[in-house]
């Protein structure tokens, strides 16, 4: 995958992309209902500017992420909600604001990790590199959910690479959440590219097999949509199986969207 200065440019791009979203909207629209249940435009930024936050104390000061982290463990299914809550009290325009600056202030924290470092996290310890990716992964998911909450169609980039790789690569992370145990085997995923190229990852004679579009396949591991609305093909009994379980994020099992919640066409259009 991409270097970590070409991931922290596309994370710079998806932010702004989020940024111009929100930065015009009145008290009202800040406080519109979004597809995460119970949570509003307000909360889906601050859930962001706050985990932002955490990934800086990850990088920087260790040992407070070690403390953060200790607190969440003591309320796993709740923490990410009552921050979420919390932040989002904050006036609209200082939360923005909040929001602009951890998100340079975290740009600047990852090129300074030392290379072969691994910075400890809610899921798996990872490299800044993969940290970066995961906040892009971050930012689009829930650029999602406020572009729904706002009937806004985004159009597809290529930063979606990033958010099917973190998908990709977190297919054993997905199983041991729910408590299975991952297929040994490796699976051939294949994915239709914005630009009409084809992604791909695994062997090519892999029996376990997913083919998709790119966005259908980020709207999957992201749990944005239901796999029941997306045109997301599984081949084999574990790619099957993975695809219900498929979590690119961190943390507890998510809830993920019901079928039927969106028209056809919303997010792809």
């Amino acid at each position: 995958m991409a270097d970590l200065a070409t991931i922290l440019d596309d994370l710079t791009d998806e932010g702004d992309d989020l940024d111009r979203l929100v930065a015009g909207l009145d008290a009202t629209a800040w406080a519109r209902s979004t597809p995460a249940a119970g949570w509003t435009v307000a909360d889906q930024v601050a859930h962001l500017a706050w985990t932002d936050d955490a990934a800086i104390l990850s990088a920087t000061v260790p040992e407070r992420f070690a403390a953060l982290l200790a607190d969440a463990w003591r309320n796993p299914t709740g923490f990410v909600d009552d921050a979420a809550h919390e932040w989002a009290r904050t006036p609209s325009a200082d939360l923005l604001g909040r929001w602009r600056a951890g998100r340079a202030r975290l740009a600047a924290a990852l090129v300074e990790v030392p290379a072969g470092r691994k910075l400890d996290w809610f899921g798996p310890p990872m490299s800044a590199a993969s940290m970066a990716t995961a906040r892009l992964m971050e930012t689009w998911a829930h650029g999602q959910d406020v572009a729904d909450a706002l009937a806004s169609v985004r159009a597809p980039t290529h930063r979606l690479r990033h958010v099917a790789h973190l998908g990709v690569r977190t297919r054993d992370f997905a199983y041991t959440v729910h408590d299975l145990t991952p297929p040994a085997e490796e699976f051939r995923v294949e994915l239709l590219a914005p630009d009409e190229s084809v992604w791909t990852w695994g062997p090519d004679d892999a029996a376990q097999r997913v083919t998709a579009t790119a966005l259908d396949f980020c709207l999957l591991v992201t749990q944005r949509r239901n796999r029941d609305d997306l045109d997301v093909t599984a081949v084999g009994p574990d790619a099957q199986r993975w695809i219900d379980l498929a979590q690119a994020f961190a943390g507890p099992p998510g809830n993920g969207r019901a079928a039927g919640q969106f028209d056809a066409g919303a997010a792809t259009s």
